[in-house]
């Protein structure tokens, strides 16, 4: 008997990626981010202890297929955080306000 899991849509931002060492890690896509004409993604791991944030430049092979990549240059990835945090500016993140609506 199989028993199969269904899962509701707060889940539909889910992707699970394995590192060099094989490993599978599930995140939640946080945001996409378009930086000098590059994707990007922002991607918050769900079974870690670490509470960072993970940026990964989306690339396409020679065959069409889209892979994360790691961002490894400093200046890159100061543009690419600078974005970030330019778009949790913009975010209304009500979840997070805890009941200050009533404070008009």
């Amino acid at each position: 008997m199989s028993h199969e899991h269904h899962h509701d849509h707060e889940h539909e931002n889910i992707v699970v990626l394995t590192d060099e060492n094989g490993v599978e890690t599930e995140f939640e896509i946080i945001t996409s981010l378009e930086v000098d004409d590059k994707l990007y993604y922002v991607l918050y791991p769900l079974d870690s202890e670490d509470d960072e944030a993970v940026v990964l430049r989306y690339d396409e092979d020679e065959n069409g297929e889209g892979t994360l990549a790691a961002i490894e240059d400093d200046e890159e990835f100061d543009k690419v955080a600078r974005a970030y945090e330019e778009w949790l500016e913009e975010e209304d993140f009500e979840e997070f306000e805890d009941d200050e609506e009533d404070e008009f």
